[in-house]
Formats: C-alpha cells, structure tokens, sequence
C-alpha cells in the first residue's frame, strides 16, 4: 500500500521473498535454495566475506565525503587506472550508473560545445530525466523522441537490418551512423557524443562486431563528438578475456569517457566515470563545481578495492572464460536439438539465447520465454528475459557460477523442452 506500483515485482503471480543470499545462491523466508542466474550486481558472489569485511571495517572507522585527503580513495582511482587505457587516467566517483552516465553527458557536452546525442535502437542508459531522454527503451513510451537525440540500428547480426548472411556487416551498420550524422548536420545540428553499452543488454544481450566501435568513433570525432563506453552492466572481467567490454572490439580502441556502476560496489551504491585529462580540464573551466556527497567515500572505496582484489585473487576473468565457454557449448547443443532455440550469442558470462517461433522469419517467441522463466523458477533457478521482443533469455549470473550450475541449468532447460505438455503448449502459441 505505501510502495510505487510502477515498481514491479519478479514473478508477480507469484513473488519470491528473499531472506539471505550467498554466492551465486539466494535463499527464501521458508530456507529454499534458489540458483540466481542474471544479477550481475552482486558481482563477485551475493555477500562476499572480503567485501562485507572491508565495508565492516572501514564503516567503524570513518565515512565521510571526499573532501577530505583520505587513502582510500587514492588507491582506489590508481587500482582502476591499471585497468583501463592510459588516457583514460581521471575519475569521478558516484553512486549509481544513472548519475554516472548523466555526468558523461555533461562532460561531452561542455567538451564539445556540441547538444546532440546517437544512441542506439532499444539503449538503456538511466533513470534520470537526461537518460531517459537518450534511452529508446524508455523515451518511446513516454513523450517521444527530442530533436536533438538520433537513433541508430542496433547492430545485431541475428535479427537486425543487416544479418550474418551480409557481405559486410561492420561496415554497413557504421554507415548507418555516418548517415545520421550527415543528416543531422545539414540541419545545422552538432553532435556532443555516441553513447553505447558495449555490450547491449536491454536490446537482446547483443554483440557487436568487431571494428564496428572503430568505424563509429572515425565518425563521431570527425563531427566533433565524443565516444562514450558505458560499462555499467559488462564491466569488471565479466566478458572474461578482457577487463572491460569495449576491448572485446581490440587494442587500438579507446572510448573518450567510460561510465561503470553496478558490479563495482558487489551491491553496494558505487559508480564512476573515467576520461581524458582534455575533457576533465574542459568540465572544470566552467568554474562550476562537481561535488558528489557519498561518491568516493571512504567506505564505497574500501567496498571497490575488495571487489578488484577478490576477481584477481579467484581469477574470476578466467573462470568467466572457463564456464562461460562451457556454458555456450552446452547451449549450442540444445539449439540443435530444439528449433525454439534460434541463437546462442555471448563472452564470458553475459549471454543470450533467443527464442524464436519459426526458424525463417525468425519472430520472437515471447510467450514461450515468459512460460520457460516460469518453469525454471518452479525448479529454483531464477532466469529473466530480454529483448524488444522479451524473448532472449539472459544469463548474467555472479562470477562465481559454476560448471555444475551452468549444467544444471541447460539439463533443466532440455528437460522442459522435451516434455510433452511444453510441446503442447508451444504449438498451440502458433
């Protein structure tokens, strides 16, 4: 009675109420086991004693904000320093991924002297009026479109404009950006910046091409943006082979800015945006202050530094390589068998699988996926879906998840594939 109702539950016919929770594992009222598949948050494993630790001891000692010298914070910004390209050598620290991609805003805009904004078909990038305002995902069931954001397609080579079968892809889908900015300018317009996730997670758990990051950003400087990496679901080793999603696309690509939020704190409110010294420098002329009242406390920074030395302690990069690998193979070999499986896409531990109802026309098979979420969570394993068609089942699980549960889950998933009523059911959908 006193909560939003815009707020909606998991399962809302039948909502799970959660007591406790420990690694990849969360727990009902009742002591009943749950295997949580897609909270990406909970980044190194629901309560992680070395970061409960770390919040625990810093927080009997001192919390206040950043305006005072304190260690923590130093170390902090010189440990993710390590992690990205040397341009990308200032932080600010904040709370949340929202407020985090609403600076990456500010900070293009005052850079460039530029308004306008490319994103992509189906983006999500925040809460806040200013996201909301670049979110597709969002704006399309709200007051539309402002004249000054363009969306570009969604590079998605399984369901988008230009497919697998395409001679070039990479290229194609580039020129598509290239013809917004060309169309933009001759209506006088200027683009501030291109915001992308570098893993698109809202549009269907999608991964670009490779080169594709390179094409854009050819684009976008030349107009006079900025390129603009928003890591706050993918970052932090979750693609495995590389620390942050945008260096899937390869050494010689830098974004201008890179926002993070969501796995930094293990569930605890941390964000940060990195970016040049050029546009931090351009961001402080103004003679306007940026000051975050918890960002960069040092509580948030002792939580952060125990989330990087336990993904290097347990080697989680590598374990994400390991059993996301495993994970995609046992996948693939469902696809064969089961032609409501269309395709099986990912890195690491962030992967899609889309349902489709017919293999041709591929239409997404939206109401099987909501049927299977709700058998699996019968089996106490918690999967969601995505997609503008809410038809790809997402796996973002902990870093912690295993080979065993990865199996558990896809013998699971045979297993409601293969039963007769399931068969019964789907055909019946058309």
């Amino acid at each position: 009675q006193n909560l939003v109702s815009s707020c909606k539950l998991f399962f809302p016919e039948d909502p799970v109420k959660i007591v406790r929770a420990k690694g990849q594992y969360i727990y009902d009222e009742h002591g009943r086991e749950y295997l949580d598949c897609i909270n990406n948050v909970s980044h190194v494993g629901h309560c992680h004693p070395d970061v409960v630790k770390a919040a625990h001891e810093q927080n009997q000692l001192l919390n206040t904000n950043s305006r005072y010298l304190h260690d923590n914070l130093v170390d902090y910004a010189k440990r993710l320093s390590k992690t990205l390209p040397e341009k990308l050598c200032t932080f600010y620290f904040l709370n949340s991924g929202s407020e985090a991609n609403d600076l990456a805003l500010r900070l293009a805009r005052q850079y460039t002297k530029h308004e306008d904004v490319i994103v992509l078909d189906h983006a999500y990038h925040g809460h806040l009026t200013s996201l909301i305002d670049i979110s597709p995902y969002k704006f399309r069931n709200l007051e539309g479109q402002k004249e000054w954001v363009h969306v570009a397609p969604l590079p998605d080579t399984y369901r988008g404009i230009y497919r697998e079968d395409h001679k070039d892809s990479v290229l194609a889908y580039a020129n598509e950006v290239k013809k917004i900015i060309d169309q933009a300018q001759k209506k006088g317009r200027k683009i501030a910046a291109f915001f992308i996730e570098s893993l698109p997670s809202v549009g269907g758990q999608i991964i670009p091409p490779e080169g594709y990051f390179q094409m854009i950003a050819e684009h976008v400087h030349k107009a006079g943006g900025v390129f603009v990496a928003d890591e706050i679901q993918v970052g932090f080793g979750r693609v495995g082979k590389c620390f942050w999603a945008f260096q899937l696309q390869g050494e010689d690509f830098v974004p201008d800015i890179v926002t993070m939020g969501k796995p930094m704190g293990n569930g605890h409110p941390i964000a940060c945006v990195a970016t040049t010294k050029e546009i931090a420098e351009a961001f402080a002329d103004t003679g306007v202050e940026y000051f975050n009242t918890f960002g960069g406390n040092p509580v948030s920074c002792a939580i952060g530094l125990a989330v990087l030395d336990v993904i290097e302690k347990e080697h989680l990069q590598a374990h994400a390589t390991q059993v996301g690998n495993f994970l995609m193979e046992l996948l693939n070999q469902q696809k064969v068998k089961h032609p409501i499986i269309g395709d099986v896409r990912g890195v690491g531990l962030f992967i899609g699988v889309d349902l489709i109802k017919d293999q041709e026309k591929r239409t997404p098979a939206t109401k099987e996926a909501e049927y299977l979420i709700t058998r699996f969570k019968r089996e106490y394993i918690l999967l969601s879906t995505d997609g503008p068609g809410r038809n790809v089942l997402k796996f973002k699980p902990p870093l912690c998840f295993t080979m065993d549960n990865a199996k558990l889950v896809v013998d699971k998933m045979d297993e409601i594939l293969t039963g007769k009523t399931v068969r019964l059911i789907f055909s019946s959908f058309g």
